[in-house]
């Protein structure tokens, strides 16, 4: 059984940053889709970040950010940690969500939305909240 461990969650005033962290239990990460996704009332899950490396193509990292994060929000891996952080910069409230880190095999594909589809992560952290405030 996998368990995933979302932290660093918490408020923080618009403009400033948060580096949020997903710890595994065991070995999760390495050749696996990882993403972090948000859900905020009322509203969908949707995904924020997406990161596979293939070790079919010499560790080629494949990332994908929503339109709403990009050059703000940055994805990273630490395989040794079993760990991945979602370093989150220039925060606006509209970032206000429920935070989830996730796992789960790829599919074949051209880039990490098409490897890395939500119904293919199959575990999931308990998530960690993030507020921002104006």
């Amino acid at each position: 059984q996998v368990h995933l461990v979302e932290s660093g969650g918490g408020s923080v005033q618009a403009g400033g940053s948060l580096r949020l962290s997903c710890a595994a239990s065991r070995e999760t990460y390495a050749s696996n889709c990882v993403g972090w996704f948000r859900q905020a009332p009322g509203k969908e899950r949707e995904i924020v970040a997406l990161t596979y490396t293939s070790i079919n193509t010499g560790g080629r990292e494949f990332a994908d950010y929503a339109d709403s994060v990009k050059g703000r929000f940055t994805i990273s891996l630490d395989n040794a940690k079993n760990t991945v952080y979602l370093q989150m910069n220039m925060v606006t409230p509209e970032d206000t969500a429920m935070y989830y880190c996730a796992a789960g095999p790829p599919k074949p594909g051209w880039n990490a939305a098409t490897m890395c589809p939500l119904e293919h992560f199959n575990h999931w952290g308990q998530g960690t909240q993030v507020t921002v405030s104006s």
